[in-house]
C-alpha cells in the first residue's frame, strides 16, 4: 500500500491481533470489544452490525511505541488548555509549513515544525480547529485561499479564519456570526469531491451535529447555513470527514467512534464501526479522529483512546477493520502523551525532519508544564 502525500489527514467481536515491535519481536494484543445491539442506539443512528476484528494483511504495519522527535511550546494558559491541532502544508516549501492549534482558554496558536509559536491570536476558548489548502478551491473575492474554521465556546459560533501562505498568520474573516443551535464543542471540515463545496461539521456535549455549508459572503468575508443535523445518545466531539470517500466519522466520547455519510442529502442514520471496552483498544474517552490517505482509497482511520493513552488504528476503507494501537513514550529528551485530546495527521513530505509525513498529537499532561503538542514522524507509527 502506498501512502499519498496529500496537505492533511483526518470492534468488533473479541479476538486477538498480532502486532510486531520495530525491533522484529512479535506480540498478541487482546482485542475484545463489545458489541452494540439496539438496546440504547439513538434513534437517528442504525444498530452497528458486528464486523470483522482486522486487515490480517496489515499486521505487523503499526508500531507499539513511537517517541516525539519535536515538542511545542507550551499553551499560554496552565490546567486543560491545549486541545486540538491541525497541520497545513506549505505548497511551495513544506519545510515552512504550519501547525494550527486551539487554546481553549484564550485562542488559537499557529507553530512551525520546530515546534515554535509563530502567532497566537486571542479570539475566545477555541475547542477543535480544521484546515484545508487553497488547492482545495474555497475563494474569497475569487481568489483560492487557506481556510481555517474552529469551534469558538466564548461565542458559541463557528470561527473562521484564512491563513497567509507567505506569513502563516490567521487573519479573521466570519462574516455575520456562524451560530449554530447547539452550545459548540467539537468540530470539522469536510470538502465535497462530488460537488467541490466546503462544509463544516460542528456539535455538542448533547450528541448533536449540524452541518453547516460555507460561502463567499462577499468583501472577503465568510458565510454559513445549516444543511442538516444528526443526533446520538450522549457527549460527542472529535471528529474527521473523508474529502475522497464522503465519509463522516464522530467520537461518541463513552460508546465508540461512528460512521456517517458526509454529504448534506445522507440522512441521519450511522453505523457505530469501533466500540468502547475496558480491554480496547478503545478505552474511554473517544477523543481525536484523523485520517491518512493512501492510493486507492485505502488508508487509516486513527483515534486517540484517551483512558489507556493509545492510538487505536482502523482502515480507511471496507469495514473499518481493527489494525493495532500504538504509544508515544518518553524519548530524546521529550517526555511521552498522556491523555491526548485532538490528534492530526499529514502525509506530505515536510522536509528531512518528517519526510513521510507527520502525526501531532496534543499532550494532556507534559511532565508539570502547561500542555503542548509532540510531533512524531509519521514512518515511525506506520513503518511497514
Amino acid at each position: 500500500m502506498s501512502i499519498m502525500r496529500r496537505s492533511h489527514v483526518t470492534q468488533r467481536s473479541a479476538g486477538r491481533h498480532a502486532l510486531r515491535f520495530r525491533g522484529g519481536l512479535t506480540v498478541c494484543v487482546a482485542v475484545a470489544l463489545a458489541a452494540c445491539g439496539s438496546s440504547g442506539s439513538p434513534p437517528s443512528a442504525s444498530t452497528p452490525t458486528p464486523a470483522s476484528v482486522g486487515d490480517p494483511a496489515r499486521a505487523g504495519t503499526v508500531a507499539t511505541e513511537v517517541s516525539a522527535s519535536v515538542e511545542t511550546e507550551p499553551v499560554p494558559h496552565d490546567g486543560d488548555a491545549a486541545d486540538d491541532p491541525a497541520v497545513w502544508v506549505n505548497p511551495v516549501d513544506p519545510s515552512m509549513s504550519a501547525i494550527v492549534a486551539t487554546d481553549k482558554q484564550g485562542g488559537l496558536i499557529v507553530y512551525d515544525l520546530s515546534g515554535q509559536a509563530l502567532q497566537y491570536l486571542p479570539v475566545g476558548d477555541m475547542n477543535n480547529v480544521d484546515v484545508r489548502p487553497a488547492a482545495d478551491g474555497f475563494t474569497l473575492g475569487g481568489r483560492p485561499v487557506v481556510l481555517v474554521v474552529s469551534g469558538n465556546r466564548s461565542t458559541n459560533t463557528i470561527g473562521v479564519f484564512v491563513l497567509d501562505p507567505d506569513t502563516r498568520q490567521l487573519r479573521d474573516v466570519a462574516g455575520d456570526a456562524i451560530r449554530p443551535d447547539l452550545e459548540v464543542y467539537g468540530s470539522c471540515l469536510y470538502h465535497s469531491a462530488a460537488t467541490g463545496e466546503l462544509y463544516a461539521f460542528v456539535n455538542s456535549k448533547e450528541g448533536q451535529v449540524e452541518q453547516w455549508e460555507l460561502s463567499d459572503a462577499g468583501s472577503g468575508r465568510v458565510e454559513g447555513h445549516r444543511v442538516r443535523s444528526i443526533q446520538v445518545d450522549s457527549q460527542v466531539e472529535g471528529c474527521v470527514a473523508d474529502d475522497e470517500r464522503g465519509d463522516f466519522y464522530l467520537g461518541e466520547e463513552t460508546r465508540g467512534i461512528w460512521k456517517f455519510g458526509a454529504e448534506p442529502d445522507a440522512g441521519d442514520s450511522g453505523t457505530l464501526i469501533a466500540s468502547v471496552s475496558p480491554s480496547g483498544p478503545l478505552v474511554t474517552e473517544v477523543e481525536g479522529l484523523t485520517l491518512v490517505y493512501a492510493d486507492g482509497g485505502s488508508g487509516y482511520l486513527i483515534a486517540s483512546s484517551q483512558g489507556d493513552d493509545s492510538y487505536a488504528v482502523f482502515t480507511r476503507e471496507g469495514d473499518n477493520g481493527y489494525v493495532g494501537s500504538f504509544r508515544i513514550v518518553s524519548g530524546g529528551g521529550i517526555d511521552g502523551v498522556q491523555e491526548t485530546d485532538g490528534i492530526d495527521v499529514s502525509t506530505a513530505d515536510l522536509g528531512p525532519s518528517f519526510p513521510a509525513g507527520i502525526l501531532v498529537a496534543q499532550d494532556g499532561k507534559n511532565d508539570g508544564a502547561a500542555q503542548n503538542f509532540k510531533l512524531v514522524p509519521l514512518q515511525d507509527v506506520l513503518p511497514g
